[in-house]
Formats: structure tokens, sequence, C-alpha cells
């Protein structure tokens, strides 16, 4: 039986790393979450303790919700990492420069056994690699979102990446009671490569005016069995994100990533999805 890491860090404690810290909390690790100061650490502790209670209350955890809450820190800068830090998963917003620094800091601050992964969703993982000393012990550990509820973490090998350090990745997934896909680091990998192509293909339909969003998602939900559809997964993503990541692919792959005009102006007026409260559909 597989374990997960004893001591864990999440550098970001928004929703993307709040749900991982939950995730190897539940799994028995010890997770330290830096965080940009004390507010925003305090923060995230409120997040991942609201979620834990919520998990609790629909029968999802093995123990009483205060004790896995119990088993996660939050520290305000990375000097205060713990050196004896098995896995550091770095989940902060795509932004290749800010990940590169913190990454690079968390690499000085624990020991030099730790594995680095990044939460990237479509960045370089091979240029992220470049500015640590041991990129043998990176990759990237793609999660997905909500991160306690999804089943997937999708496994990105770089070219330098160690294959000890693939086979710890793959049983820390197992031991959270995830599923794996491994894939060789390339624009976009393979699920938001793959679900982006379909996500600015129904917005432009929308842009044509071919059908509403409703029935654009009911037409793949319904036929093709998907949980749900592009634009009601765009809205839970956030509009901006999916935004950002088009034009990531469409520099790197070409026009067939190009932003739509609708996307780009709902992302002007402010209408991100589900965290502002409209996007293709009002939450």
């Amino acid at each position: 039986m597989t374990s997960a890491p004893r001591t864990v860090v999440v550098i970001g404690g928004g929703r993307m790393g709040a749900g991982i810290a939950q995730s190897f909390a539940a799994a028995g690790s010890a997770v330290t979450v830096v965080e940009s100061g004390a507010q925003a650490a305090a923060a995230a502790l409120e997040r991942i303790a609201g979620s834990l209670r919520r998990a609790a209350d629909r029968g999802r955890l093995a123990e009483a919700a205060d004790q896995v809450a119990g088993r996660v820190t939050a520290v305000p800068a990375m000097a205060a990492l713990p050196a004896e830090a098995e896995l550091v998963v770095e989940a902060v917003p795509e932004d290749a420069a800010l990940k590169a620094r913190l990454l690079k800091d968390a690499e000085d601050a624990v020991g030099a056994a730790a594995v680095l992964a990044t939460n990237t969703s479509s960045l370089s993982v091979t240029d992220l690699a470049a500015v640590l000393r041991r990129p043998d012990r990176f990759l990237g550990m793609h999660f997905f979102n909500p991160v306690p509820a999804s089943a997937l973490v999708e496994i990105v090998v770089a070219p330098g990446t160690a294959p000890h350090t693939v086979e710890a990745a793959l049983q820390w997934t197992r031991a959270l009671g995830k599923q794996d896909v491994v894939v060789k680091d390339s624009p976009g990998f393979a699920s938001s490569r793959l679900g982006l192509a379909l996500g600015l293909e129904a917005i432009r339909m929308v842009e044509e005016g071919v059908a509403a969003p409703e029935a654009i998602d009911d037409a793949m939900r319904l036929g093709y069995k998907h949980p749900m559809g592009p634009l009601r997964l765009t809205d839970l993503v956030g509009l901006d994100v999916r935004l950002a990541i088009a034009e990531h692919l469409h520099e790197a792959l070409g026009d067939r990533f190009a932003p739509p005009r609708l996307l780009r102006d709902k992302v002007a007026r402010g209408e991100l999805g589900q965290k502002t409260g409209q996007g293709f559909y009002p939450w």
C-alpha cells in the first residue's frame, strides 16, 4: 500500500493550493501552506478548515474535520518552510516569472532530497526546471479543480526529470486515492490542450449565434457523456484563467488557439465566471 509523504509544502493558499493542502492532510501528511503575509496565511487556513467541514458533513472524510485541519499550518514567508519536507507543490497563478522565483526560493529552503512540483496547467515545466539547481527532482503535478473531489492528477515529465522522481509522484498521487496520467512536457500537456480546444470552439459557437450556452453544454453532456459542458466548465475554471492559457497556447501552437473576441470582451468586463457571479451563466 502506498503512503503519502510525511511532510508537504504547498506554495499558495488560493482555491487550488488549499485543495491540494486539504487532500494531502486528509491522507495523513503534515502540510505547511506558504502565503504572502500573515493575513493571507490565516485566510488560507480558514479556507481549508471550511472545506474540510463541508467534506465531513457529506461523509467524505475518514476523520473529524478538526483532526485533519490540525495537520495544516500556514506561514507567511518561504524562510519558515520545514527543511524536512519531502514534497513541495507550487500552486500560484499562471505567471512564469513568479513561479520560477518561488520554486527557486523553495529549493533553497528545503533539503536536497525534496521533490519540487508545479501545479501549472499550461506553462513549460522544462523552462521552470531551468532555474533550479536540481532539475532532476522537479516535475509537473497538475491537479484539477476542485482538488479534493477530482480523480485526476496529470504528471508532467520534463527532459531532465529523473525516473525516481516520477515514481515518487505516482506513489503519492495514488496515496491520495487519485488516478495518474503521465505526459511529456509540451504546451498545454494533454488535459489543458484538449480541454481548451473544446472550450474555445464552444465560445466561438456562442459568438457566431450557433446556439445558446445551455444548448451547447447539453449537447456535450447528454450526447458525449461529459460530466458538464465546456461553457459551464469555463465558468468554474475562470474566464481569465482560460484566456491566459489560450494566449500562451496561441503563441506556442498557432492560430487554432487564438482567443475568441467574446472571451476577451467578457474578461474585460469582469465577467470571469463563478468567482464574480457572471460568466456564460449567472451564479
